[in-house]
């Protein structure tokens, strides 16, 4: 082989780095896909999926927080429950993501666009006591439990029973069972804030 060849084949291997383009699809839209479903249908389950998407990576990273700030005589027990919860919850990110792409959305992915999304009030970046942090979880887990069930009547209504089923079987049954795991951990426990989880956060409240 020449060292002319043997140049040409290392100048093809070499990743081709700096690319840039504009993007081939924008947020808030939906390709035609053949899944004999309307497209109007499509985006409106979009539109919700990633409403969802974003409060559940919210919840899923809140979990996480928990997982490493939890303190006291029960932390082993929740340290280990916290990040079964984040993984279960990590599951359902991926889903949903995935659901948004097959009906041909564009999936909320990044932080700061979920942070911008989230009906989850943001937590203090410290620590809190494990009654607070609890009930953290269980008001995220509320707001989603409250969307999810809305949403499974509108895709039910719509036709779109891959996104029904979806919210019911996966995203509505792992909340429910997960709201009983942590709830139990507070049953008689001292109330540490009076005026409730996120009172005094800069949130938006749920529709």
């Amino acid at each position: 082989m020449s060292k002319h060849s043997a140049t040409n084949f290392v100048s093809r291997a070499t990743p081709l780095t700096g690319q840039h383009a504009h993007e081939i699809q924008a947020f808030g839209s939906v390709v035609n896909m053949p899944l004999v479903l309307a497209k109007d249908i499509r985006l409106a389950s979009a539109t919700n999926l990633n409403q969802l998407l974003a409060d559940t990576i919210t919840l899923r990273d809140l979990y996480k927080k928990h997982h490493w700030q939890v303190s006291g005589p029960t932390f082993y027990q929740l340290h280990l429950l916290f990040d079964k919860h984040f993984n279960e919850q990590n599951e359902l990110v991926d889903q949903i993501g995935e659901r948004i792409m097959l009906l041909g959305g564009v999936s909320v992915a990044m932080s700061a666009d979920v942070a911008e999304m989230t009906f989850i009030p943001r937590p203090p970046k410290g620590r809190e006591e494990v009654p607070a942090q609890i009930s953290r979880l269980l008001h995220a887990h509320e707001i989603i439990l409250k969307e999810a069930r809305a949403m499974a009547r509108q895709a039910a209504q719509d036709g779109d029973d891959g996104t029904n089923d979806l919210l019911v079987s996966n995203v509505i049954r792992t909340n429910e069972l997960q709201v009983w795991f942590v709830g139990e951990h507070i049953v008689d426990a001292p109330l540490v804030r009076a005026d409730g989880p996120g009172e005094d956060d800069d949130s938006r409240d749920p529709k």
